[in-house]
């Protein structure tokens, strides 16, 4: 139970990310979350980049519930492990190249769920 919280809290925070990049990107929270300014955040280039951005993170959140909830037995736990791999990827690869902080908001969650799965498996 305490693996499918874990996963389930990365699915939500992917959607919640999907939310603040695709619609969401003038919001005082969008600016703080990504550390971007209005003004950048109000040119067209990076509304089109957000979003884009946010729909990936959608089809994670959504790849997560549905390898949850819509799969069963080994294809179940295995989409898992790769979805929340992917998410663990991503934070490593976004902490390293655009802000360190990322590894810590979106991917202590995803680690904390991978190491989950493949331990209490």
């Amino acid at each position: 139970m305490v693996t499918d919280i874990f996963v389930v809290l990365v699915a939500l925070e992917a959607l919640f990310i999907m939310g603040l990049e695709i619609f969401g990107t003038q919001t005082a929270m969008a600016r703080r979350a990504f550390g971007l300014s209005r003004e950048y955040l109000a040119t067209r280039t990076a509304r089109s980049a957000m979003a884009n951005q946010g729909l990936y993170n959608g089809f994670v959140g959504v790849g997560l519930l549905y390898a949850r909830y819509g799969l069963t037995g080994a294809a179940a736990y295995r989409m898992q492990l790769v979805f929340v791999g992917f998410v663990v990827v991503a934070a490593i690869f976004g902490a390293l190249t655009a802000n360190k902080q990322i590894i810590l908001t979106q991917g202590s969650p995803a680690i904390v769920a991978l190491l989950l799965l493949l331990l209490l498996h």
